[in-house]
């Protein structure tokens, strides 16, 4: 609440839907992906599908929480399909943005009717500038963070990745300021492991950033009849998401080392979290989860950092402390 975040997904993955989900979840005072969400108005500005197509989706969507369109009287939707969607240009030579006349028309709803959630769909047809421009970049973010910050709303920015933020996993593009200039960002995937995909209808949701909660954390989703569902530890009696991926982190640790397969927390081809986010039992359960599970378990003193001698050379590895070397109290001084 008052501050923007921004939920970046490839074409196709879903993050409109998702959007669309959270907002008919607010607008209603229902949950959404089985957490809990602040009833109030909302306003849902899409530049990319039309009428019609964001019916269909309403329809679905409404039928999966629960709710009938009457129930929407606080839901304000609108398409900008075919329309100048831009919010914010760079007209001149000074480097300095300027909002649109479409960008005072939000600022006037919004006095209105107060939302307290606000979606803007998508930042690639919003933006009027070059992505890959810091000072840029900073700006736009900070013009629709001053929506957030005069009513105390939240804003989501919905945005494509660039094949480079993919491929390295943070899901990101252009700019690293589109990043740092928000408080949270958030990553639809699917639930691939490699070239492998298990549940094509599967999506993973990943928090990349969260100023004021931990990184780390994922909601697992399956498309079902045109809306999203929670699955697994997500669903509303499921194992809690942070003991579950501790749950799978010693798991596989036991099963590698048994095998003699050595895994360690510094990172190369070895690190703990790339190499069990790859394996065939990770439940799902991703790199970013795994690094802080990893983290958390070393804290806690439930893994250390155990040594072996292989060709003359001392190898450190990851190992379980045993319950009853974790019971065993220190000597005293």
């Amino acid at each position: 609440m008052g501050d923007a975040t921004l939920l970046y997904g490839d074409g196709g993955t879903g993050k409109s839907l998702v959007a669309l989900q959270l907002a008919v979840a607010s607008a209603t005072g229902t949950n959404w992906l089985s957490q809990s969400t602040r009833a109030g108005s909302v306003l849902y500005l899409s530049a990319e599908d039309d009428e019609d197509e964001l019916h269909r989706r309403l329809n679905d969507v409404t039928r999966a929480a629960g709710v009938r369109f009457p129930d929407l009287h606080d839901f304000t939707l609108r398409s900008l399909a075919g329309e100048d969607a831009l919010l914010g240009t760079f007209p001149n030579r000074t480097g300095k943005l300027v909002a649109t006349g479409l960008f005072r028309e939000i600022e006037a709803e919004e006095f209105i009717t107060e939302p307290k959630l606000i979606v803007l769909d998508t930042l690639n047809d919003l933006f009027g500038g070059d992505e890959n421009d810091k000072a840029q970049a900073r700006q736009f973010i900070q013009l629709v963070r001053g929506l957030a910050l005069r009513i105390g709303s939240a804003v989501v920015l919905l945005a494509r990745p660039s094949k480079s933020g993919m491929a390295a996993g943070g899901g990101d593009s252009g700019s690293v300021a589109w990043s740092n200039s928000v408080r949270s960002r958030l990553y639809l995937t699917r639930d691939k492991h490699g070239d492998y995909e298990p549940d094509p209808d599967v999506r993973v949701l990943t928090t990349m950033k969260a100023n004021y909660g931990p990184k780390g954390g994922e909601l697992r989703v399956r498309w079902t009849k045109g809306a999203f569902e929670p699955v697994g530890a997500n669903a509303a009696s499921g194992e809690d998401i942070t003991a579950k991926t501790e749950r799978v982190f010693l798991k596989l640790l036991k099963v590698y080392n048994a095998n003699g397969q050595r895994v360690n927390k510094n990172g190369g081809p070895n690190y703990a979290p790339t190499v069990f986010a790859q394996d065939a039992d990770a439940e799902g359960v991703r790199k970013e989860a795994f690094a802080k599970a990893m983290k958390d378990l070393l804290t806690a003193k439930k893994i250390e950092t155990g040594t072996e001698r292989v060709s003359g050379r001392n190898r450190h590895y990851l190992v379980e402390v045993s319950q009853t070397q974790a019971d065993t109290p220190a000597p005293a001084a």
